[in-house]
């Protein structure tokens, strides 16, 4: 017999069904709650909701297990690579060498944008931000590359591509645009990442020698990112696109949700803070012992949804020794992280706290020592983040219970009052 759930209210019962996930999770399904009862739940921050069923990716955070499709990050880490876990993520299996091939060939033919677009980078003011134009620009692609109301699953395919391998080329653009150079366009002899790199760094009075160790990092980087469930930004492009919005626009969307410095620009205030403690000359023990005394703020330990040690974490950590242990890359900021950690990691308050160190603590450190600016931070994380955007929107779309969302709310505003004349108010 199916397992349910009861609740009572004002003395009547009513009974909803429970679904398991096959991980054993569980869910109380409510859908017709306002229906039965007039009662609608409230969750703010929905902590406690979830708001589809999905196959993507897996994550306990107690445990600090996160999966791929079934597979362990840690697996994939070790021995995949960032566009066949993007294709993983985006169809659901591992592809074939012959399908892998015709993967990566879509994405280096999709890689240009409309030589039109290069009109929009002129145009804003010198120094704007990457992500402002990044988002501005994805959306703009819709008006380039007009979407269908009904897609085949050939022009989805062409869409997944053109979306996945332009982003790098805005992003590289964008920086370009920043700093005041021209911009250099992508090459099919290069792969995703070499690509993307030789695109930031070389000039046309520069070229750039790409060191095997910086695209591997940066690739994993990339990697670690693809993915992580209901977050802010995944769940912007979910809801977006239950709408049926243009997808280009649903993804300027979750590039826009990305940007906050809760979400996507994590990493880069940990580098601000390594570097107040790097300038101001403040110890770790003082800076930490401070923090007991709600003097100060950390940044990277801690998880909306990890209560134990970010997985991403301990993988990214490993590379940052990698790094920045070769000859004339030692970074003082890193051995200040080394020391936060140790504090962290030994020290009842922060382990009560569950204040374990997150993804973002080591992941600006690595960007760093690739040589990106800090303003680019966020940007790298929509590169890395736009499959799991993808698989999740598609998911979504061949989804035959999928409905344009649409949550309550508890209303707290003043009941019927009337109209006054503008004469008569006070």
């Amino acid at each position: 017999m199916a397992e349910t759930a009861k609740i009572i209210i004002e003395g009547k019962t009513y009974e909803y069904p429970v679904i398991i996930g096959t991980e054993g999770e569980k869910a109380i399904d409510i859908s017709s709650l306002r229906n039965d009862s007039g009662y609608i739940t409230l969750d703010p921050g929905y902590g406690n909701t979830g708001s589809c069923q999905s196959s993507i990716t897996f994550i306990d955070g107690d445990k600090g297990i996160l999966r791929y499709r079934g597979i362990p990050i840690e697996d994939l880490a070790e021995k995949s690579f960032f566009t066949e876990t993007a294709y993983l993520l985006m169809y659901g299996d591992l592809p074939s060498e012959g399908q892998l091939h015709n993967f990566s060939d879509r994405l280096n033919k999709s890689s240009l944008i409309h030589e039109d677009m290069l009109h929009f980078f002129t145009g804003y003011p010198k120094g704007a931000h990457p992500m402002a134009i990044l988002t501005s620009v994805v959306a703009s692609l819709s008006a380039f590359y007009p979407v269908k109301d009904n897609l085949d699953p050939a022009s989805e395919e062409i869409i997944i591509a053109n979306i996945m391998s332009q982003i790098r080329t805005i992003a590289a653009f964008s920086y370009k645009k920043s700093i005041g150079e021209p911009v250099v366009y992508p090459s099919n002899k290069l792969k995703f990442v070499e690509n993307f790199m030789n695109m930031m760094f070389a000039s046309p009075v520069k070229d750039y020698t790409l060191d095997p160790d910086m695209v591997q990092a940066l690739d994993l980087f990339f990697l670690l990112s693809a993915d992580h469930e209901q977050n802010c930004s995944t769940s912007t492009v979910r809801m977006a696109g239950s709408s049926l919005a243009n997808i280009y626009a649903v993804i300027g969307a979750g590039v826009s949700a990305l940007w906050g410095r809760l979400h996507g620009g994590a990493n880069q205030e940990v580098i601000e803070m390594l570097e107040l403690l790097r300038d101001t000359k403040t110890t770790p023990e003082k800076f930490m012992e401070d923090l007991k005394n709600n003097k100060g703020k950390l940044m990277g330990f801690g998880h909306r949804v990890y209560k134990n040690f970010d997985p991403r974490a301990a993988i990214i950590k490993k590379l940052c020794h990698k790094l920045l242990k070769r000859p004339g890359m030692n970074d003082p900021m890193f051995d200040i992280a080394l020391k936060l950690e140790e504090i962290a990691t030994h020290d009842d308050y922060f382990l009560s706290r569950k204040l374990y160190p997150n993804v973002d603590f080591y992941s600006g450190l690595i960007l760093r020592a690739i040589g990106f600016p800090v303003n680019m931070f966020t940007v790298l994380f929509a590169i890395g983040r736009v499959p799991g955007w993808l698989a999740h929107w598609r998911e979504m779309r061949h989804d035959k219970q999928t409905r344009i969302a649409r949550p309550r709310q508890v209303y707290q505003g003043p009941n019927t009052r009337a109209y006054v004349s503008i004469h008569d108010r006070k």
